[in-house]
């Protein structure tokens, strides 16, 4: 397949589809490559944004919609990148298409495989709390709108047993021969857009992630307070399914060198913990929430009003502190929290029903490949390294190779698909350079 200028993109959460999106709008192919069966990635796993709370779906359901049907754009899901070779302008690359065992041509998406198939797993899109089948869509909002088959879940690939999908499927769309598909592309500029990934707070061991069932992570809340989350958006708790009276944040949860982690703050942190105090306060507004920070850093438009209104109008508690310590009742499984309130020069002792951690946002593992397929370099944490912060901030080492969004640290969602934007317009004059030295 080769086409004088088209661009890659590797990636398919907001970044990655607003770089698409644009490129696409100037009438430029685009093939668009996401490992998972579905764009649209961490976003889509958010209830609400901040500062306008406005339903995140409601935003990102339409744009990955429109990059499914753009003539220009061509979905390559379920994908990765296998090598990159040539130089600005001429970049071969290699792709393999994984086997869904599911023909995406002749799938409708009526779930009815789903609903029929009887091995049930821990939901990955859910954080693990809720449960899919081994024939599964990951969201309901999933593009595009085709099932998957877990070939490690699968009985008939486990035990060579049932194939009831295939017997139930009246499109006849499930096929269990289906092989890996290599794709070979020729493109004029890559732009690598790969999203971050959580730090496991389990490495900080006081806060008992992991052993106390009610220390959960932002994430996960997100997916309990989101309608199409594994409780049909009542925040509960996960040790008995109540409702919590007493809810506490804790920020900085392996970041700024605080205990195990990493040196650097993650950005977002203070802005979706007071969005998701807000929820919570919605959810249930006689609740009590509390939130336990260093620093407030609230630098975008709005950001700080938005921190001034959970305060005086859902009556938000901070408290500066950072805790030393979860404990928790063995019999209530309530959560005793330890902490120093700075403010007020004291040592507190706070009993919740629930705590919420915020971990910090860390490279995805994936990253060390991808940038040795690239020959692009990371930075010392592993986030892929601009070449020039400030002058160029979305060029890499390599000439028509171009990094925007989490990929190259953390960022929030408007930074993140404005910096998208910027490296489609790169891409674009690499694509403009190419044609005047051609022509």
């Amino acid at each position: 397949m080769k086409e004088s200028g088209s661009v890659l993109v590797i990636g398919g959460g907001v970044a990655g589809i607003q770089a698409a999106l644009d490129l696409a709008d100037r009438g430029f192919r685009v093939y668009l490559v996401e490992e998972t069966p579905s764009i649209g990635g961490r976003m889509a796993q958010l209830d609400k944004t901040f500062p306008t709370l406005d339903c995140s779906i409601c935003i990102l359901a339409p744009k990955m919609i429109e990059c499914y049907r753009h003539p220009n754009i061509t979905l390559l899901t379920y994908s990765e990148v296998e090598k990159v070779r040539g130089s600005a302008g001429n970049f071969t690359v290699e792709i393999t298409r994984k086997p869904r065992f599911v023909d995406e041509a002749k799938c409708t998406g009526c779930g009815t495989c789903s609903q029929k198939c009887p091995i049930i797993v821990p939901n990955e899109f859910d954080m693990l709390l809720g449960d899919r089948k081994a024939i599964y869509m990951p969201l309901p909002q999933a593009v595009p709108r085709v099932t998957t088959i877990d070939k490690d879940s699968c009985l008939y690939f486990t035990r060579s047993v049932c194939k009831i999908c295939q017997k139930l499927c009246q499109a006849e769309a499930v096929d269990f021969d289906q092989k890996p598909e290599k794709i070979n592309l020729n493109v004029s500029a890559i732009i690598v857009a790969t999203g971050f990934s959580l730090l496991n707070p389990s490495v900080i061991n006081e806060y008992g992630y992991g052993r106390y069932k009610n220390v959960i992570t932002s994430l996960e809340l997100e997916r309990l307070a989101n309608a199409s989350g594994p409780t049909g958006g009542h925040v509960t708790r996960p040790s008995d399914g109540k409702i919590p009276d007493k809810v506490a944040f804790i920020q900085c949860v392996g970041s700024r060198g605080l205990g195990r982690g990493v040196s650097y703050c993650s950005s977002a942190c203070c802005m979706y913990a007071t969005k998701e105090a807000i929820l919570i306060k919605e959810h249930k507004p006689k609740s009590e929430v509390f939130i336990f920070y260093l620093d407030l850093r609230a630098s975008g438009k709005g950001f700080q009003e938005f921190i001034n209104r959970a305060k005086e109008n859902w009556g938000v508690l901070y408290i500066r502190g950072r805790p030393g310590e979860i404990i928790e009742d063995p019999t209530t499984k309530d959560l005793i929290i330890f902490c120093e309130h700075t403010v007020r020069g004291e040592v507190r002792r706070l009993e919740v029903d629930m705590v919420v951690l915020c971990p910090a946002f860390i490279p995805r593992e994936s990253n060390n490949k991808l940038s040795e397929k690239l020959r692009v370099k990371l930075d010392e944490y592993g986030f892929f390294k601009a070449e020039d912060a400030s002058l160029v901030p979305v060029d890499s080492n390599i000439p028509g190779i171009f990094t925007c969004g989490c990929c190259q640290g953390p960022k929030d969602i408007p930074e993140s698909v404005a910096q998208a934007s910027g490296a489609a317009a790169r891409a674009v004059e690499v694509i403009t350079l190419t044609a005047r030295r051609e022509g």
